[in-house]
């Protein structure tokens, strides 16, 4: 059982990157995290020095997802759930064949919706709990080269908007839905895509680590936001690109040539000999 006052937290994608490092900082924060990937055992390594709590998880079976909110649940109740699973395929739209946009939104979407509405039927009857859906900048502004994922976040910030308005209309004030929507992280999913054509706009702003995008995670679950952009000037850059966009399409080759150069920098600064 989880001890009393330990507040109960679920993490899709945890085995790595971004998802480990939230895990690991909700669990230094006092939270009782449950780390859940698709792959089992790597995310039971992950797990085994913040309490050794791990489940395999689908983030597109439905059913899976109910099966883990409600073992959170019987942990003393389920306070947060964070979708964090994401897969990203770059490129022109026309370039990715069916399965290939299905898969990003099997994922992206509606697997994030999955966990949002398995947590919620927990959490609405507790009255009280917090999804928190990680969206990227994407979700934000059309990405280039990355439309198809870009579609997928849009998608993901719609619901969840939609979704927090909806809790509201029916009466729940201590039921929160927030996104937040971090610029490019260096994680693995961008580990090999520093010569990739297709990901120059995750490169053209503030290359973020997963230890500063988890710190903001961790204040946004004590303090629920609808949105949260990271870092807070590039949110209102690619609003106001979003609200123009003959100019955003007008701007686009100043965008590569700004990515193309942030990947040549990030390339740098991942083969210093005295980086880790």
């Amino acid at each position: 059982m989880t001890p009393p006052g330990r507040r109960v937290a679920v993490v899709t994608g945890a085995a790595g990157g971004l998802g480990h490092a939230i895990a690991t900082a909700l669990h230094a924060d006092g939270w009782s995290v449950l780390l859940t990937d698709l792959d089992p055992a790597a995310v039971a390594a992950a797990a085994g020095p913040l309490g050794g709590w791990s489940a395999a998880l689908d983030v597109r079976d439905e059913d899976a997802c109910a099966a883990v909110a409600a073992s959170a649940a019987d942990r003393g109740g389920l306070a947060l759930w964070v979708n964090n699973a994401g897969v990203l395929t770059t490129g022109p739209s026309w370039e990715h064949d069916g399965p290939t946009r299905r898969r990003m939104f099997d994922v992206n979407t509606l697997g994030a919706m999955n966990g949002t509405l398995a947590a919620l039927a927990v959490m609405r009857r507790q009255g009280h709990g917090h999804v928190l859906n990680v969206v990227s900048l994407a979700g934000l502004i059309a990405a280039p080269g990355e439309t198809v994922y870009a579609a997928s976040k849009h998608a993901l910030l719609a619901f969840s908007l939609g979704t927090l308005s909806d809790l509201r209309i029916a009466g729940y004030r201590r039921v929160h839905v927030s996104c937040l929507c971090p610029d490019g992280i260096w994680t693995p999913m961008l580990h090999d895509r520093l010569d990739d054509p297709g990901a120059v706009a995750s490169f053209t702003g503030s290359m973020l680590t997963a230890q500063q995008v988890a710190a903001r995670a961790v204040r946004l679950a004590h303090r629920p936001r609808p949105v949260v952009s990271l870092p807070r000037w590039r949110g209102a850059q690619v609003r106001l690109l979003d609200a123009l966009p003959r100019l955003a399409v007008a701007l686009t080759p100043l965008v590569q040539a700004a990515g193309r150069a942030g990947q040549r920098r990030q390339h740098r600064r991942s083969t210093r000999p005295d980086r880790p």
